[in-house]
């Protein structure tokens, strides 16, 4: 049975998001249609979701204006996979440490934004993150990357730099601090969305 998956499209790397998890799910033998996400009604018809980077204030009165912030949660509370990244995880924060960001509280941590400098001090490292397909290092791309300072007791940390964890998972969230979209490397989509490479998470084997 063909999946369907949905990307916020209000900022970030949408197509690239697309594009990775295309990858992601045909490297799992099933087929994907990928809708981009500017309105409310289209969450609810998704399997597995994504929510870039991009500027977290605007994100975040993009998402609550057009009605989709209830959807998610809806999204999430059903078990279904969610997969955010860099802003997108401000924005599903628990606490943004930001005023001018409503938070979804769907991932339990504090951030702390710009935590490894700002664009011009962008950088790639290659991380040891749990759970991948293999033990080959991620090259994780870091661009006005946010930290986390603290996690809830759901919450796994999956991958650190610095000392800081900058990939986790929260129950069916798994949100990285960097951009995987921006690498050909699609383990993180699969790891965000499939358990292990012999069985998917368990809402999308129910969906077969």
């Amino acid at each position: 049975m063909s999946l369907t998956a949905g990307v916020v499209a209000v900022q970030g790397d949408v197509e690239e998001h697309a594009t990775a998890i295309e990858r992601a799910v045909s490297a799992h033998g099933r087929e994907v249609t990928v809708h981009e996400i500017r309105e409310s009604g289209v969450v609810p018809e998704c399997d597995l979701l994504a929510m870039p980077g991009g500027e977290s204030t605007t994100i975040s009165r993009f998402v609550h204006s057009e009605g989709i912030a209830p959807e998610l949660r809806d999204h999430v509370a059903a078990n279904k996979p969610l997969f955010v990244t860099c802003a997108g995880l401000i924005v599903a924060s628990s606490d943004a440490n930001d005023d001018r960001v409503e938070e979804l509280g769907l991932v339990d941590v504090t951030i702390e934004r710009n935590a490894f400098g700002r664009q011009k001090d962008s950088f790639e490292a290659p991380l040891a993150v749990d759970g991948l397909a293999d033990d080959e290092p991620y090259p994780a791309v870091f661009i006005r990357a946010p930290a986390i300072d603290d996690v809830g007791e759901t919450v796994e940390v999956l991958a650190s730099w610095d000392g800081r964890p900058v990939a986790v998972r929260d129950g069916p969230v798994v949100a990285t601090a960097f951009h995987p979209e921006l690498t050909p490397d699609s383990r993180i989509h699969e790891l965000a969305f499939f358990e292990n490479e012999d069985a998917s998470v368990p809402t999308l084997t129910e969906s077969t």
